[in-house]
């Protein structure tokens, strides 16, 4: 199943529609031109292409596996691992002093997106030595920087994220995993994690695991976390791997989907480790890491959706079967509803990728200008592009099957593993219900200001668009007056609507972004179509979203599950 790359509407997206321009405007990212932009995106294609998306099938069918202690990947999947770090894509928003590119988020959030789509499996070992690298160059000390980035950054190592445990899921403060001091600087790490994506394998010679633990002297909750690195094997005298560090996988997850990635319960037996970013500051340092992680999240949400639209549209085209409005033999392309799933999945993934690439863009210019505006932006529009990029990656999956019809719940069409490979990205990095909750939450603790100011850029594109845009003033006036709501409402009252005043947020933004689109095109063709389909089919949602929003805690409440 061949996949390609959406690089020319990355492209119109970033240049037509987000202003992404502006970066190389910038001091810090001055060298971001288009020329740069051009070979980047179109080195990451052929990378997706040609080496990630053969692969995929193969992942699902021979997974990894533990033998003998080590995990052994799928076959190709190191020659596929060493192809991307030898091209260094793992470092391309790493700082040039440890080896990196130091290019936008914005090019990086592009790039995760086409290793998604054409391999989510593989694609998550250098998304999360990706997080490592940030937590590391923002909370590490001078000597951790200068043994580990440089690895990391190569790609030499990777890295991985370890928060939870058998008793510790989304509530990370109950974890129970132990540090002790030996007085020369380092740390006893002893305990199990669980889930540990990518936490052991043979595609790379060294592992650093970021580990949540508490020292002996830890208050309760949160507050007493510390992060530690630990890595597989302990650096020697030259920095390389040393001798193996006492921890191991003590078993693999056996799951519904993403087979080619290992997910491994972790043992740490007294293993040697570095504390990160100060005692009992964990969770800043491991906050820096999951930021990164929530939008690649939803980046690999975004990735599996259009990989999945690819495949449906395809099968749709070739698929003959019934006759047309014109009474002559068709394709179930010429089907009204087939169209309907179609035009769904476009707009969903149109919409994941305009919000996650916004996201990218904000946090880019709040770094090069260090304006809270930009900052503010970005950590609205954080668990938006979590939440409904995986979202849209698990709906525009399952409408796939639902086009190709009774082969796509056939195994060997390979159209069932787009939607068992992405479920599991509404749960992880924060379940898509608490990253609904921290929006409206922490993200409207400004006073609504970030909200406001993103609903006051929609009004505005809604009445340059004159009758166009009337749909979308009145969906933006409905989320004016739901966020309004949430602001005078407690938190219980708020937690029970958060889920569709996300929805709705993103879908009014979706709008927003379509319409503006449509116009940078001339107000014609093909994206005035999509942009009119979406005004027209999807924004009809939100009314009832913002309802839903302000309907209160009370029925929830009422009801006793326990009868």
């Amino acid at each position: 199943m061949s996949y390609r790359a959406p690089v020319a509407e990355m492209r119109f997206l970033i240049d037509a529609v987000l202003g992404g321009g502006r970066l190389a405007e910038t001091a810090r990212f001055a060298e971001a031109t288009p020329e740069t932009v051009e070979a980047v995106l179109s080195g990451a294609a052929r990378l997706a292409e040609e080496v990630m998306a053969p692969l995929r099938r193969a992942g699902d069918l021979e997974p990894a596996r533990l033998e003998n202690g080590v995990v052994r990947c799928t076959p190709g999947f190191p020659d596929a691992y060493r192809a991307i770090a030898e091209g260094g894509w793992i470092g391309l928003t790493a700082d040039p002093e440890q080896g990196g590119s130091g290019l936008p988020t914005l090019l990086l959030t592009c790039v995760n997106e086409m290793m998604a789509g054409a391999n989510l499996a593989l694609s998550l070992a250098p998304l999360l030595t990706q997080g490592a690298i940030e937590a590391l160059q923002a909370h590490g000390d001078a000597d951790l920087r200068a043994i580990y980035l440089p690895k990391l950054v190569s790609g030499a190592w990777t890295g991985t994220m370890n928060l939870t445990e058998p008793q510790a899921g989304s509530d990370v403060g109950a974890i129970r995993t132990r540090a002790e001091p030996d007085g020369a600087g380092r740390y006893a790490i002893t305990g199990q994690k669980i889930f540990i994506s990518w936490g052991d394998h043979d595609m790379a010679e060294n592992i650093c695991h970021m580990v949540l633990a508490r020292l002996p002297d830890a208050a309760p909750g949160t507050r007493g976390i510390s992060l530690f690195l630990v890595p597989k094997f302990l650096p020697d005298a030259g920095g390389g791997p040393g001798r193996a560090n006492s921890l191991r996988a003590a078993s693999l997850e056996h799951k519904m989907g993403l087979h080619g990635s290992p997910t491994c319960v972790m043992h740490y037996e007294g293993a040697t480790g570095w504390l990160v970013g100060g005692a009992h500051r964990g969770m800043a340092a491991m906050f820096t890491m999951m930021n990164n992680a929530r939008l690649g999240v939803g980046v690999e949400g975004l990735g599996s959706a259009d990989a999945a639209l690819q495949a449906a549209l395809a099968y749709a085209r070739d698929r003959v079967q019934g006759r047309g409005p014109d009474g002559a033999a068709t394709s179930i392309l010429g089907h009204a509803d087939v169209r309907r799933m179609l035009a769904t999945m476009g707009a969903l993934t149109a919409t994941a990728r305009a919000i996650c690439l916004d996201c990218a863009l904000s946090t880019d210019m709040a770094a090069a200008t260090g304006e809270a505006g930009w900052a503010a932006r970005a950590a609205f529009l954080t668990p938006i592009a979590k939440a409904f990029g995986t979202d849209a990656g698990c709906e525009v999956s399952s409408l796939a099957m639902q086009v190709v019809g009774g082969m796509g719940y056939i195994e060997e069409t390979g159209i069932a593993q787009f939607y068992r490979d992405v479920r599991v990205t509404a749960i992880y990095e924060g379940t898509n219900g608490i990253q609904a909750m921290d929006l409206v939450g922490r993200k409207l603790a400004d006073g609504g200001a970030a909200a406001r100011a993103l609903i006051g850029e929609i009004a505005a594109t809604a009445e340059a668009a004159g009758e166009r845009g009337l749909r979308l003033g009145a969906a933006a006036g409905q989320l004016s007056e739901a966020t309004a709501w949430m602001l005078a409402a407690a938190g219980d009252e708020r937690f029970a609507g958060a889920v569709p005043y996300l929805r709705a947020f993103a879908l009014t933004l979706g709008g927003h972004y379509l319409l503006k689109a449509a116009e940078a095109a001339g107000g014609g063709g093909q994206r005035a179509a999509l942009a009119d389909f979406h005004l027209r089919h999807m924004l009809s949602e939100v009314e009832g979203l913002a309802a839903r929003a302000c309907a209160g805690a009370a029925t929830l409440r009422a009801l006793d599950f326990e009868a």
